[in-house]
């Protein structure tokens, strides 16, 4: 039996309402806990789009986002989302971590990624510009979202790879539409996604990690269904 199972989303870019992004993200959650998964992250900016060209919007309140935390209770599921967060007076990129439990995200700045551990609910991040020493020593995965464009994918999977060989740390990446990747403890590629709408998988056993590719066009249309059928 595997120690862990994580999950990156993979879809088309959607600058919609924050609601309409909620109910994807409970699509691809329920395809998720499917799979078992303790843990699933979704690209950048995955609740309010990834729209470059304005400032960033609002952070959703709270309230808005009771879905996800009751989705992270039900299934035992750690979810990791991206949103704009209010710091130090700046409207900056951030992170919205919901936990089983919680009754409210944890929210940070999202420098290079959260490191976690399978074992605890402690949450880190992973600064822009850190050395090894801001790195917490029990971390074991750093999951990251993003948002590069096919033609970027080289420089983020040479940062990424370098992150992993240099913590000694599993990296796991979810991207828009293509590049959704997780590399391993030594910064060895374990699986890839190329374009899609899908949900990119690894397994942590005792020797290693495995990675598996699930399409989900066919799926999210069969949880659609059910979900206007309730």
């Amino acid at each position: 039996m595997p120690a862990w199972t994580i999950a990156a989303a993979q879809y088309t870019a959607r600058n919609r309402s924050v609601a309409e992004n909620i109910d994807h993200h409970l699509r691809f959650i329920e395809a998720a806990a499917k799979l078992t998964c303790q843990l699933i992250v979704f690209p950048e900016m995955s609740l309010t789009g990834p729209d470059t060209d304005s400032p960033l919007p609002p952070c959703p309140t709270n309230e808005l986002l009771q879905p996800l935390c009751a989705a992270a209770k039900r299934h035992g599921m750690t979810i990791i989302a991206g949103l704009p967060v209010d710091m130090n007076g700046e409207r900056q990129k951030g992170v919205a971590i919901f936990v089983p439990g919680a009754s409210s995200p944890l929210k940070m700045h999202q420098g290079q990624g959260t490191c976690l551990t399978p074992q605890t609910q402690h949450f880190s991040m992973l600064a822009s510009e850190a050395g090894a020493i801001e790195l917490d020593p029990n971390a074991s995965l750093l999951a990251t979202g993003t948002c590069t464009c096919e033609f970027q994918q080289q420089q983020s999977v040479q940062r990424l790879q370098r992150l992993a060989h240099r913590y000694a740390i599993a990296v796991l990446k979810s991207n828009y539409s293509v590049g959704s990747a997780l590399w391993d403890e030594n910064g060895q590629l374990i699986v890839r996604a190329d374009s899609g709408d899908l949900l990119l998988t690894g397994r942590k056993y005792e020797g290693g990690w495995e990675g598996d590719i699930i399409p989900l066009r066919e799926s999210l249309c069969a949880i659609d269904e059910n979900l206007c059928g309730a």
